[in-house]
């Protein structure tokens, strides 16, 4: 199986099948015999036309007599994928990109060629520009965003900052790695990574954050393999810092998956203490151990819990606690586009009903005195302040302590004391706020 023929069976499975980007892309890649070149081919293909999938449709309706929605499915990818190389690659030649929709097309279901054959030749002979019919639509055309995202970040954020979330949206992010201080240290893990030939920068602002620029494979680097380092994205790396943790703490993280939070507090606690991770999914506690056991961690016990129901056993034991909770995710889209097009406006009410379940639980966990940590990785208000004047209105005892992360074009510090960090080519979007629970005496 060819690039392109690879890139449209793995676009039908997130386009159609609810498949997530990430991991179908590494599980068709690693299956297939293609090289490396055609592999970043595929990779490049695929990540680029569900990014850009509004721009492209918008694009592939100038040359249809018919509603977009009527093409067949495949017919439709195969299409997506030879606009996006058309309009944003420019080392393909134009010719072959047709070819191979063609031939790809007759392959897959004959008889509809000719459609495929006659937009892509039409495009190239007209080179239409789509002409949008309002500035909401101009911005969802430029940036390819749905009409409610941009609503969205325009009403919550204003139209300078929101000009600023989409484009860092759409950012290609690089790999960036968290030293495991269990093993080595920074200038050691960084050195050591040059040398195998990786370019390599600082992070923006955690002092573990090491951007991988060019290299092979992260998987295929023995730092890697042997625990040195871990991948995590920096705004991730800024949460666990914020608990403060001790070894003599018991610490609580109640939605744990995939571990790069959990795993971090272990190594700021000299991998001793009594730390509990925790997730409704048994699948994703076996990947926690795994990344526990790769970085040398052997002090995380981990337990399935649906951290949205109260567990009795819990209650008033914890110093610490952590809720990473699970949200709309609109922070980190340039990692997985398709969040673009797989979510509804309507979904964030049953999210926060479980949110603010989580909340209450943990309230309850800590004892006097205890910190705890609330982050999300979206940039949706409601999930992210709303909340937290939720929280402090229902729990009076619960108060905000101001954190600062540091200063940066895309950090926000609120005057309440917790903060937002904005998308751009390093970081994701991210919401922290941490707070303490005061005896109510």
């Amino acid at each position: 199986m060819g690039a392109r023929e690879l890139a449209v069976k793995i676009l039908d499975e997130i386009m159609y099948n609810g498949a997530y980007s990430n991991i179908i892309l590494g599980k068709e890649l690693n299956k297939s015999n293609l090289n490396t070149q055609d592999k970043a081919l595929v990779t490049e293909i695929v990540y680029g036309t569900i990014k850009y999938k509004c721009s492209i449709d918008k694009t592939i309706e100038l040359y249809l007599t018919k509603d977009i929605n009527s093409v067949e499915k495949h017919i439709l990818n195969i299409l997506r994928i030879s606009f996006y190389q058309l309009i944003y690659l420019d080392k393909i030649p134009e010719y072959a990109v047709v070819n191979e929709a063609v031939d790809l097309s007759k392959k897959d279901l004959p008889g509809l060629h000719k459609l495929v054959n006659g937009v892509l030749r039409n495009h190239l002979r007209k080179r239409l520009v789509y002409k949008a019919s309002s500035k909401i639509d101009e911005l969802c055309y430029k940036y390819s965003f749905q009409p409610w995202m941009v609503k969205l970040f325009i009403k919550q954020y204003g139209d300078k900052n929101a000009q600023c979330i989409l484009e860092g949206l759409n950012e290609s992010p690089n790999i960036t790695v968290r030293v495991n201080t269990l093993k080595t240290d920074f200038d050691e893990a960084f050195n050591k990574l040059q040398e195998n030939s990786y370019e390599v920068e600082s992070g923006e602002i955690s002092p573990d954050a090491i951007r991988i620029i060019k290299g092979r494979s992260i998987e295929l680097n023995p730092l890697f393999k042997d625990g040195l380092i871990t991948v995590q994205d920096e705004s991730a790396m800024l949460v666990a810092p914020l608990l403060e943790p001790t070894s003599s703490d018991k610490i609580l993280d109640l939605c744990a998956a995939p571990g790069g939070k959990t795993t971090h507090i272990a190594e700021l606690v000299n991998g001793i203490g009594d730390l509990s991770a925790y997730d409704i999914h048994e699948y994703k506690l076996k990947l926690i151990k795994q990344t526990a056991e790769r970085l040398g961690i052997n002090n995380i016990k981990l337990a399935k819990m649906d951290a949205s129901l109260l567990n009795r056993d819990l209650i008033n034991t914890a110093d610490k606690v952590l809720i990473d909770v699970p949200c709309s995710g609109l922070g980190i889209i340039r990692k997985k586009p398709e969040i673009k097009w797989n979510k509804d406006f309507h979904e964030f009410k049953s999210l926060i009903d479980i949110q603010r379940a989580i909340i209450g639980n943990a309230i309850q966990y800590l004892k006097d005195d205890g910190t705890l940590i609330y982050s999300t990785c979206t940039l949706n208000k409601e999930e992210n302040e709303e909340n937290i004047k939720w929280l402090l209105k229902e729990y009076p005892e619960m108060k905000l302590q101001k954190i600062s992360i540091g200063r940066a074009d895309n950090i926000i510090n609120h005057m309440e004391g917790y903060v937002t960090i904005l998308p751009n080519k390093f970081m994701d979007g991210f919401f922290i706020a941490k707070l303490i629970k005061t005896s109510r005496c």
